[in-house]
C-alpha cells in the first residue's frame, strides 16, 4: 500500500514538473516568435521612413520589448530549472541533511 502511494506521489510530481517545463518552453517559443516579428517590423518601418539598413538594425529602441521580456523569461527559467541562488529550497535541504549527518556521527 505504501509503495503504491509513493509511486503515485512520484508520478504526480513528475507530471507537475513536465507541465512546468512545457509552460517555460511555450513561453520561450512565444518570446522568439513575437519578438522576432516586432523587431523585423520595426526595422522595416525605420527603413521605410528613411533610415539605412545599418541604422535600422543598430537602433536599440527596436529591441526594448525583446530586452524587458527577456528579463522576465530569465526569471521564469530560473524558477523552472530550480536555480536556487543564495538560500533556495535546495540549499535548505542540503544544509538540513548536513546537520543531520553531523549529529548522527556522534
Amino acid at each position: 500500500m505504501m509503495e503504491t502511494h509513493d509511486k503515485e506521489n512520484k508520478y504526480l510530481r513528475a507530471k507537475k514538473r513536465v507541465e512546468e517545463l512545457k509552460q517555460f518552453y511555450k513561453h520561450a517559443a512565444f518570446y522568439i516568435v513575437i519578438n522576432g516579428f516586432f523587431i523585423v517590423r520595426r526595422i522595416y518601418k525605420d527603413i521605410e521612413y528613411g533610415d539605412s539598413v545599418i541604422e535600422a538594425i543598430t537602433d536599440f529602441s527596436n529591441y526594448r520589448l525583446f530586452f524587458w521580456w527577456g528579463i522576465i523569461l530569465i526569471f521564469h527559467g530560473i524558477n523552472t530549472f530550480r536555480f536556487d541562488f543564495f538560500f533556495g529550497k535546495n540549499w535548505e535541504d542540503r544544509k538540513i541533511k548536513e546537520e543531520m549527518d553531523k549529529h548522527n556521527k556522534y
